[in-house]
């Protein structure tokens, strides 16, 4: 007979992998079967093929051994040899099945893993290429072409036989569609990398051309480059609005947000002055509440001493204010740290290391440290405010007499000394290790 007139390629079926692809965790890849849908695709297909050949074909199938192309083979010939709504031409004695096990699908490795480490692979090989990337416990495309390339060679013999078919249907899997065709049209991996599958059950047709004798392919493949040019025109087509986007940020119009956002973004202060320095009332009118307040220097503070919370006064040379810690606070006029005029809270804000505020750190006149007798320092502890005496207790900053403890002295921005606990997390550390190399620690 020599060379059949049509070479038909068709990949199988519709399968439970292909609509649910956790199925190769526990179902072996060649036992995977068809799906309703599928079996309806197959006897579909059966009808198609029967149009397609003359009433003096004879047909020879070559299926992959995998119970997807077996089953979708066994449904083409259902539909092809039946005899409704007419007697078929095809008996089905007539037709020969060959199974060829190189026609498989890509070995994909025994069982699959996970899917979440499949979509981890399936990335990692459209990142390496789909032709050279290597299934771990599997097979590449490049060795897929190798078993198809034995097969094209052992077909291409039986050409010469007498009794061979003048349809010949190729049933095997998408991949192994592209890569046939690839060794048949010697196409280059670019080329086999960019082509898109095929659907199932279609059919990919090559004719012989009898002038030549070479075989023409009569489908249009399709690639992903064509698919992205014809999205790009597609877009492109679209009618453009006259009427421009107008982009809105912040919720605003044109992008403004407004002074409020400028407000907000105004860098920090830097020391405690700058704080009053957009306050609602002048530096005037604050003195002048100052001075209507009720706030005395307490007989316990001594002679010459200012209320807790206040400023030296007015008439401060600089050369004293540069005795302390504080030295590089910015002048403000007097008693501008002040804006709730209370007793207690000018208490509170007074300066120095008993009560915080902006000249933490500074040794304060009122508390002087060691040198002052018990009953003096009992006496300032009947002074302070309720809360800032609590919190000083709370800090365990009073021993069981009510006497002041010696602490570490705080630096110009109120942080105590972290010499203490440096040494805390030396001993901690050294403690770990201790517990590493022992016996414990190396058998964990």
């Amino acid at each position: 007979m020599g060379k059949p007139r049509m070479i038909i390629l068709v990949r199988h079926a519709q399968s439970e992998g292909n609509k649910n692809r956790d199925i190769h965790q526990t179902v072996p890849d060649h036992r995977v079967k068809l799906t309703p849908d599928g079996w309806k695709q197959a006897e579909e297909a059966g009808i198609k093929l029967r149009a397609l050949l003359r009433p003096d074909d004879t047909l020879h199938f070559f299926t992959s051994p995998y119970r997807r192309t077996r089953e979708t083979t066994e449904g083409i010939l259902n539909a092809l040899t039946s005899s409704t709504p007419n007697p078929s031409p095809f008996p089905r004695h007539t037709i020969k099945v060959y199974e060829e096990p190189r026609l498989r699908e890509q070995d994909f490795g025994n069982f699959q893993p996970s899917s979440a480490e499949m979509s981890r692979m399936w990335q990692e090989r459209a990142d390496y290429g789909h032709f050279f990337y290597r299934i771990p416990n599997g097979e590449s495309a490049a060795d897929a072409y190798d078993r198809v390339s034995g097969f094209n060679e052992s077909l291409w013999r039986s050409f010469g036989e007498d009794d061979f078919a003048s349809v010949c249907v190729l049933v095997t899997h998408g991949l192994m569609t592209r890569v046939f065709l690839m060794k048949w049209y010697h196409f280059s991996v670019e080329y086999f990398e960019d082509l898109r599958n095929v659907n199932h059950c279609e059919f990919v047709v090559m004719k012989l051309n009898p002038d030549n004798q070479k075989y023409v392919l009569q489908n249009q493949l399709r690639t992903w480059s064509e698919l992205k040019r014809e999205r790009a025109n597609s877009k492109a087509a679209e009618p453009q609005s006259p009427i421009p986007v107008r982009k809105r940020w912040g919720g605003c119009q044109d992008g403004d947000r407004g002074d409020d956002f400028a407000r907000r973004q105004r860098a920090r202060r830097q020391n405690t002055a700058e704080l009053f320095e957009d306050d609602e009332f002048s530096a005037k009118k604050i003195e002048e509440a100052i001075k209507k307040s009720s706030v005395r220097p307490s007989a316990a503070q001594g002679e010459g001493e200012y209320p807790r919370g206040r400023e030296d006064a007015p008439k401060t040379q600089e050369g004293d204010r540069s005795k302390t810690d504080a030295a590089n606070v910015r002048t403000v006029p007097p008693g501008a740290r002040k804006r709730i005029m209370s007793p207690n809270r000018l208490e509170i804000l007074r300066g120095g290391r008993d009560g915080g505020g902006s000249r933490s750190g500074a040794t304060s006149p009122s508390r002087s440290g060691s040198e002052d007798s018990d009953a003096e320092a009992k006496q300032r502890m009947r002074s302070l405010p309720i809360r800032t005496s609590m919190a000083m207790a709370l800090k365990r900053e009073f021993d069981g007499n009510g006497s002041v403890k010696e602490r570490a002295r705080a630096d110009a921005l109120g942080d105590q000394s972290d010499v203490e606990d440096d040494e805390e997390e030396q001993r901690h550390l050294e403690k770990l290790e201790a517990a590493d190399k022992s016996f414990h620690g190396s058998v964990r």
